[in-house]
């Protein structure tokens, strides 16, 4: 049985060095993936409502079509859940924690 490409071993050393707890760390890159996840919903949204139409006709058949294909689009996208992990291992995800200070 052949592992799916989106499955990735992650080190857990690694996730919880940036922040210096684990937990920290997956609930700062939840919080990213929402982000990015609504981000990509809202822009699909936008995409698609382009081809709404109140009218069925024999011509919506051919519009379906590029619907389909932009949905396939970002079907191939990486997951929010990914970009976000590497995004954070990159250091490119800055944060602080609510009870410190900014100093």
């Amino acid at each position: 049985m052949a592992a799916q490409s989106s499955i990735v071993t992650r080190d857990v050393e690694k996730i919880a060095a940036p922040s210096g707890n684990v937990y920290e760390s997956v609930v700062i890159i939840s919080k990213r993936a929402r982000q990015i996840a609504v981000n990509l919903k809202e822009e699909l949204n936008n995409k698609l409502a382009e081809f709404a139409t109140t009218v069925d006709n024999l011509e919506e058949v051919f519009e379906n079509r590029e619907q389909i294909e932009i949905s396939k689009f970002y079907e191939r996208m990486p997951k929010p859940t990914n970009t976000a992990i590497e995004e954070f291992l990159d250091g490119e995800l800055t944060f602080r924690m609510r009870n410190e200070d900014p100093a």
